[in-house]
């Protein structure tokens, strides 16, 4: 049984369907239903840890025997909530949830950190192109440190518990194929989507790589940077860059239209490969 936390959400509906697909037992915990209603839904506030724990070690016919967990729930950006509500909110469930599943020998988690992590909205600039996982957190929100803070929080659990493995997505901008109509609308303006260096993540493919998550066979606290293959512009990122972020150092190679985050990380060791993208999905 996998437990998938804020299933209602965009990308814990894709997440559901991507598993459901592959033959995973599910259940969904969040505040509120939503999505696959074969998959079995419980009403759950994981900032209460007991209703945590007790979500994680049983209800009823709806959650036993628990072998891993999908931990998206959360305020999912900026802005939605004051301040300390977001940081408060995502830093108690997070750490409950990881809590609950080192008391409960849960050793398989996969959660949703954020491509905000990273220093967007890059006021300041990055430090280099394509971004990696390579440099420190650069929180700007109290939503980016929240996730940090459960970077953080892994780490350290997974210090504890050896056999433990945590791994973390970095997701970037989560988009369903609806949302690509508003692709059109950033091509006149280099600096409408140069708070994320013009990345975005299609669901489906967010979906992919928390599924290859939880069947990679590793231990430990890991960090990925999840995005698409390119990037949300028809224009080249050498233009891009030279408008936009004139003085950041550029490494390495990359194509015309290939992402700024880079996702080398996780093709490597997750045998990631986005499989959409907004430029067929127009056409089609």
């Amino acid at each position: 049984m996998i437990v998938v936390t804020g299933g209602s959400g965009k990308a814990g509906r894709a997440c559901i369907n991507e598993l459901v697909a592959h033959g995973y037992q599910l259940c969904n915990v969040d505040r509120v239903p939503g999505g696959d209603e074969s998959v079995p839904f419980s009403q759950v506030d994981l900032t209460d840890f007991g209703q945590t724990m007790a979500a994680l070690s049983g209800i009823d016919e709806r959650v036993e025997k628990v072998t891993g967990i999908v931990h998206l729930a959360a305020i999912p950006a900026p802005g939605r909530a004051p301040n300390h509500v977001t940081f408060e909110t995502n830093t108690i469930s997070t750490y409950n949830v990881f809590e609950a599943a080192r008391q409960l020998q849960i050793k398989n988690i996969v959660w949703a950190s954020s491509e905000t992590v990273l220093g967007l909205p890059f006021e300041i600039p990055p430090p280099y192109v394509p971004i990696d996982e390579e440099y420190p957190g650069r929180p700007e929100t109290a939503y980016s440190l929240s996730k940090l803070v459960g970077e953080e929080m892994a780490k350290q659990f997974c210090r504890w518990d050896p056999e433990l493995k945590i791994i973390g997505l970095r997701l970037s901008n989560v988009m369903n194929p609806e949302d690509y109509a508003r692709f059109p609308g950033f091509q006149d303006d280099a600096r409408k989507r140069k708070w994320n260096v013009w990345s975005y993540i299609d669901a489906r493919d967010a979906a992919q790589a928390f599924r290859l998550s939880l069947e990679a066979d590793i231990k430990g606290a890991e960090i990925f940077i999840i995005a698409n293959a390119d990037t949300v512009m028809l224009r080249a990122n050498k233009q891009l860059l030279a408008e936009v972020f004139p003085n950041v150092p550029q490494r390495g190679s990359f194509g015309p239209n290939d992402s700024l985050f880079s996702i080398e990380k996780a093709r490597r060791i997750l045998k990631y490969e986005p499989k959409y993208s907004w430029r067929s999905a127009k056409t089609s």
